[in-house]
């Protein structure tokens, strides 16, 4: 039997690598750029997406062809690593606010859980060679990014 009790198939079989992932505990990931923001900090953050400003995404030279038919107007979702957010919290209050219930991370938007990625859906608009200025996003300056995705099916076509 697999993970959570599931058959195990064939050798190879792309179900058995998906069940055998549960004992990996470490995984690399290749940050594609990073973001520079006037949010410095958590006292400069804004209190969600409301009010976040634009910021510029520097990507790495090395992906500068990932950019291809990105333009300006596209919608994106990009994938951050919380660098800052504590990893050992697994319950909170919503926006630190005592009069709501506690609630699990995984039922949350809150930075602080296991695997601190942050989705951001934002708007490019500007393109200078490897920098996108993007907008609007809830990230402090520094913050790595991991992936970028196009938010919209049309980039599939």
């Amino acid at each position: 039997m697999g993970f959570g009790g599931a058959k195990r198939l064939a050798p190879g079989c792309v179900a058995e690598s998906l069940n055998n992932v549960w004992w990996m505990n470490s995984y690399k990931l290749e940050l594609v750029g990073v973001i520079r923001s006037t949010v410095k900090g958590r006292e400069d953050a804004p209190q969600g997406p409301e009010g976040a400003p634009d910021a510029w995404l520097e990507i790495e030279p090395r992906f500068a062809e990932a950019l291809l038919g990105m333009e300006v107007g596209h919608e994106l979702i990009v994938i951050t690593w919380l660098h800052e957010a504590k990893r050992d919290v697994l319950k909170g209050h919503p926006r630190n606010d005592p009069s709501r219930p506690l609630t699990g991370v995984f039922y949350t938007r809150s930075p602080a859980r296991p695997n601190p990625l942050g989705l951001h859906p934002v708007t490019v608009r500007e393109i200078h060679g490897t920098r996108l200025k993007i907008g609007p996003i809830e990230a402090f300056d520094g913050t790595p990014v991991v992936d970028i995705k196009s938010a919209s099916t049309r980039a599939d076509q």
